[in-house]
């Protein structure tokens, strides 16, 4: 897929975008999701060679395709790796699955309310990188715990730097501003975060797009307006804890947002499945997130 191909499908595709992006810091909780106990390794790199058996099982698996899987995100040492002997960003491409990369260091410590990102000195080299290998795009994290409109403007005006500086390496930015949806205070939270996005989005100069990664409303549709701004090429939601039944349900709720889900895709995939038992998991999975974000109640 050229860039031209994997924008229209990111923008027009009936799918969703899976997350495979488990950093170092969550990389043992999803291989104990997986069913690989943490005695399995000795050493950092057995450990990230152990996910990475797991993201290669699942994007060679024929249940993962771009029919309704139209984009994936990586982690960096994903990206840079292999699957059958190619690199993954163009084993992806091959079945019409977009790649993006995971390109924050973490999250500083809570303050104002919200967890801004970690400087990213590195980040020019990064995006060189990742655009060689043939990646679309990238996204970036931080949190919203509490309603602090101070707080959330910092978050997105630094979502917005970080953001220019991907556009400028010719890649598109997924701009991830996540409210807990264990705050107290979510729901006025969401209120200000479409405030902050939406000036945000009306500032941005020349013609450049964005994508936005939110979480799910408490209010259905709130953030429609984001879905439909002439600066959005999507809103993709992510599961923020919630189980798959129940974000599948309140996704299903809101217009114009498809899934971008980690853990709610994963849940059900175990290490020592057979290949049968695990495609077909897998692609169970795949079906209720597909039709969560293209059939709408």
């Amino acid at each position: 897929m050229q860039t031209s191909d994997m924008t229209a499908k990111i923008k027009d595709g009936e799918g969703f975008i899976a997350a495979l992006d488990q950093s170092g810091g969550s990389t043992p909780k999803a291989l104990k999701g997986y069913g690989v106990e943490e005695g399995a390794w000795g050493s950092e790199e057995e450990m990230f060679g152990l996910i990475h058996e797991m993201r290669t099982r699942i994007i060679t698996s024929p249940a993962f395709t771009g029919d309704k899987v139209i984009g994936a995100i990586l982690f960096e040492r994903t990206m840079d790796g292999e699957a059958d002997g190619k690199p993954v960003p163009e084993v992806l491409k091959a079945r019409g699955v977009v790649p993006f990369i995971k390109i924050d260091k973490g999250l500083e410590d809570e303050r104002s309310g919200v967890q801004l990102m970690k400087p990213m000195p590195d980040l020019d080299a990064l995006l060189s990188r990742a655009r060689g290998l043939g990646v679309f795009g990238t996204k970036e994290r931080s949190v919203i715990n509490l309603a602090n409109r101070e707080g959330i403007a910092a978050i997105v005006r630094q979502q917005f730097e970080v953001g220019r500086q991907v556009l400028a390496a010719g890649l598109i930015p997924i701009i991830e501003p996540e409210v807990n949806i264990k705050s107290p205070e979510r729901a006025e939270a969401d209120g200000i975060l479409l405030d902050e996005l939406t000036k945000a989005l009306d500032a941005m100069p020349g013609d450049d797009k964005v994508m936005l990664k939110l979480s799910i409303p408490t209010e259905p549709n709130l953030f429609k307006p984001l879905v439909d701004h002439p600066r959005v090429l999507r809103v993709v939601a992510l599961s923020g804890g919630f189980s798959r039944e129940e974000a599948c349900r309140e996704l299903a709720r809101n217009e114009g947002m498809i899934a971008s889900f980690s853990r709610a895709l994963l849940s059900d995939l175990r290490a020592g499945m057979s290949d049968e038992e695990f495609d077909r998991a897998l692609g169970d999975a795949i079906e209720e997130i597909h039709q969560a974000s293209t059939v709408k109640a």
